[in-house]
């Protein structure tokens, strides 16, 4: 009886193992046919079709083409998007942003809070408007931004450019991370370079390469364009990360970015205080105004030491007014 019972197990088993291996070479040949049919790629996926299986984890992925405008200006002067070469680096820097949707998406909520403020200081300077779009390719509004270079601030600013227009960067102060101030020098900038140039787009383009970069290579290859000049990969790039930039702030719901107001970030009504002499203890001044020292580091990023040497200078201090940034003891 007993050898009964193991001779039915053993016949199970093979039966059920006959039938594997049967839906195995099935499952193959399927495989193999997709992969003769086209539908997956087996120069794609190492020779061999084994690697098709991945497919299965993305059924629903498909990329879109985005719009790419037909004309783009700035600064009132119109791109030549009719050279070939032109249009098709103005649609790598659209397809580029419109799908880099982390960073993009940051840029629009940032830009909210921001481009008020920079837009204000620049018509105040006659620097017109357009320039804002550099601090979201140099900085996507980050004040804290700081490149390999060194580069610092919204503006991306050397130490020495810095110093040069009116700046203060040392071991306690840098007013590169400055928004205002930092757009303030930005403006000086783009004023002697128009001088020097006599073209918005050749003075945005210079803040990439430096002025006399841009004039070595205009003159050099006889040309007064920078859309007519040769240049390196980044300079090249530059213009149209701009324009893509302008593109999507302006109508991003056109490139997919429905942000609603509520969830961009905005800034808090400020009061204002004048440092005219040195604080030695910025935790402790920070507590005297109804804030964290973090919150106060938060608005005046500049602030690079927990103290404050005042010497010939005076200073402004941004203490924010949110009644969610006050202290617990002021909250409660």
């Amino acid at each position: 009886m007993r050898l009964r019972t193991q001779v039915k197990i053993q016949f199970v088993v093979i039966l059920l193992l006959v039938v594997y291996l049967g839906w195995q070479e099935l499952s193959s040949e399927e495989k193999s046919n997709q992969v003769k049919e086209g539908s997956i790629s087996s120069e794609n996926y190492g020779g061999d079709g084994q690697s098709a299986m991945l497919t299965n984890a993305l059924p629903t992925y498909q990329a879109f083409i985005v719009p790419t405008p037909t004309e783009a200006v700035f600064a009132g002067e119109k791109i030549p998007l009719l050279q070939p070469d032109l249009r098709e680096r103005f649609d790598r820097e659209i397809h580029v942003n419109a799908n880099w949707h982390s960073n993009t998406i940051l840029m629009i909520k940032r830009a909210h809070r921001w481009m008020p403020i920079i837009t204000e200081v620049l018509r105040e300077n006659n620097v017109p408007e357009d320039f804002k779009y550099i601090v979201a390719i140099e900085s996507n509004f980050e004040e804290n931004a700081r490149s390999h270079r060194n580069a610092v601030g919204f503006w991306q600013l050397l130490e020495g450019t810095a110093e040069q227009y009116g700046l203060e960067v040392n071991g306690e102060v840098d007013e590169r991370r400055d928004p205002v101030k930092a757009t303030e020098a930005a403006c000086r900038y783009i004023k002697d370079a128009y001088r020097k140039f006599g073209s918005w787009t050749s003075v945005a383009a210079s803040y990439n390469v430096g002025m006399r970069g841009l004039e070595r290579r205009l003159r050099e290859q006889k040309v007064e364009s920078y859309f007519d000049v040769l240049l390196n990969d980044e300079t090249a790039r530059y213009m149209f990360r701009v324009l893509a930039a302008k593109a999507i702030l302006e109508n991003p719901a056109v490139y997919g970015f429905n942000i609603p107001v509520a969830e961009r970030y905005s800034q808090p009504k400020f009061d204002t205080v004048t440092v005219d002499e040195t604080i030695s203890d910025m935790v402790d001044f920070a507590h005297e105004q109804g804030i964290t020292y973090k919150t106060l580091k938060r608005y005046n990023p500049w602030l690079r030491r927990d103290r404050l040497t005042v010497k010939k200078n005076t200073y402004q201090v941004l203490i924010s007014k949110d009644p969610a940034e006050q202290m617990p003891s002021v909250r409660n």
